[in-house]
């Protein structure tokens, strides 16, 4: 059987983000509690996401009021601390001492009136900033909120998987993980919608939205404002005050940071050399992308190639 295969297929920016730093759920947990409990855990350089899958807690970041989570919420944590809990007001123990000391992936404090899962997301390389800068640092998605449909549905996969412990239920596991860490990006971006600031909020807006997408497609572009402005069907004046009040960068900035990104993950991955990674990205030189390199990172291209050659293999 043949299948039609649409022949001006992108991925959107979301898919191109995700791929290019390599998110990946690599380790689950899970919690099972009752009574009064409280845990809290430091502020790492990661992003986490949990789950609830009976019951109900309290979830606490570092500047924000608590937090009610029901069963079937979802909730994505950046580098913040954060502490969980049966009420807000207990004092929290050290959460991240039972999880690790020896390393654990289920805890279990009195009995399993609350359930909770949780996901470490690691990156593949050192390019996580480029979008741990652009998400707050707490993002709540309830279940009742529009765009969480498809999360009930991933979380009752999930409670199912962990009750079977069938064969195979670690990949399942994982991948279900994957999914859900999308789904919540899906929900959070149809919850902020094109009125809310942030990169989220930016992709839901039908103008800007529409610039990002033409960005991601065609990175190597020598893309002008005027040439961005006109896909977003704006003026240049207003394109690039919107764009800039709506991301936090101007639309050249954003794409030179996009382009270095991108770069960075080739050579770190691939054998390719840095003037033709320095060509895929849009630079018309290779001087012009080893100087902006350097600004950016700190460092050079070649230094970046020659730090993965002496790193050994995992």
């Amino acid at each position: 059987m043949i299948l039609s295969q649409s022949s001006n297929f992108q991925p959107d920016p979301l898919s191109d983000v995700l791929e290019v730093l390599g998110a990946r759920v690599i380790r689950q947990t899970r919690l099972e509690a009752s009574g009064d409990w409280a845990l809290s855990f430091p502020a790492l350089d990661r992003l986490k996401f949990v789950a609830v899958l009976r019951g109900m807690c309290w979830m606490q970041t570092e500047g924000r009021a608590p937090h009610p989570m029901q069963a079937g919420d979802v909730c994505l944590i950046g580098s913040s601390g954060y502490a969980v809990s049966s009420d807000p007001m207990l004092p929290p123990e050290d959460g991240q001492h039972l999880f690790e000391s020896p390393r654990r992936d289920f805890v279990r404090l009195g009995g399993d009136e609350v359930v909770s899962i949780g996901g470490t997301v690691t990156f593949s390389g050192p390019n996580a900033d480029f979008l741990l800068n652009m998400l707050p640092d707490f993002i709540p998605v309830q279940r009742h909120t529009a765009g969480a449909e498809a999360i009930s549905t991933v979380l009752s996969l999930m409670s199912q998987e962990i009750g079977r412990a069938a064969i195979g239920s670690t990949i399942v596991g994982a991948r279900l993980a994957d999914l859900l860490l999308v789904e919540t990006f899906r929900a959070h971006a149809k919850q902020a919608g094109p009125s809310q600031f942030g990169w989220f909020g930016a992709l839901s807006d039908p103008r800007i939205g529409r610039a990002l997408k033409a960005l991601h497609a065609d990175v190597a572009r020598a893309w002008t404002v005027a040439d961005i402005a006109a896909v977003a069907g704006m003026s240049r004046a207003a394109f690039s005050a919107e764009f800039s009040r709506r991301i936090g960068l101007p639309p050249l900035s954003y794409l030179r940071s996009w382009r270095l990104t991108l770069a960075r993950g080739r050579l770190l991955q691939d054998e390719a050399s840095v003037a033709d990674v320095a060509h895929e990205v849009g630079y018309q030189s290779q001087s012009a992308f080893s100087q902006a390199f350097l600004r950016t990172f700190g460092h050079s291209p070649s230094a970046e190639t020659r730090a993965k050659a002496v790193t050994p293999a995992p």
